[in-house]
């Protein structure tokens, strides 16, 4: 036996196609994570979300006198 290592087999289009698929829902998962990870550490150091979500308190016009 020899010590060469044998080149990777071909792989059809189909399958080239759902390894690349893997790979960006791989990336987009890690992304995510990240995301989430730093909303909880936020919140557990109580600052402020940087999210532009939730509703904004309207000033209705009336003023106190």
């Amino acid at each position: 036996m020899t010590s060469q290592t044998r080149p990777p087999p071909k792989t059809s289009e189909a399958e080239r196609q759902e390894e690349a698929r893997n790979k960006r829902l791989a990336q987009r998962l890690r992304a995510n994570l990240q995301k989430r990870k730093a909303q909880s550490r936020a919140r557990r150091a109580g600052e402020a979300d940087e999210r532009p979500d939730g509703l904004l308190q309207e000033d209705d016009g009336e003023a106190d006198s």
